[in-house]
């Protein structure tokens, strides 16, 4: 199953709510992505230009992009990002049928 990795950031008002009643939100979100048959593996608070990231597994992309809209939702993030990871293997597939591509820049020659 693909592989995604997320950043959020939540809003003044729940860092106040957490901070009032203090909840471990991994849980939450593990419950969120095995709805759509995923697997959480990683869960993680940062320093920095987004509060928090995690790593998830999930079936396909649409999986995926439901739960993105599902949380966002729910008012509690300012920010919600989502980033497809590829493998090493998908990689370098990619870059076997980048050679194929018949590529042209803007203002080329045709």
């Amino acid at each position: 199953m693909p592989l995604y990795l997320s950043r959020f950031s939540y809003t003044p008002e729940t860092w106040a709510r957490l901070i009032g009643h203090p909840e471990d939100r991994a849980e939450a979100a593990r419950s969120y992505i095995e709805s759509v048959g995923g697997k959480l593996h990683g869960f993680w608070y940062a320093f920095g230009t987004h509060d928090g990231y995690n790593l998830w597994e999930a079936p396909d992309n649409v999986s995926m992009a439901a739960v993105g809209p599902a949380i966002s939702g729910g008012g509690a993030l300012s920010s919600f990002e989502t980033t497809v990871l590829l493998t090493v293997d998908e990689t370098l597939d990619a870059l076997g049928r980048a050679g194929q591509v018949r590529y042209r820049a803007p203002g080329a020659e045709r």
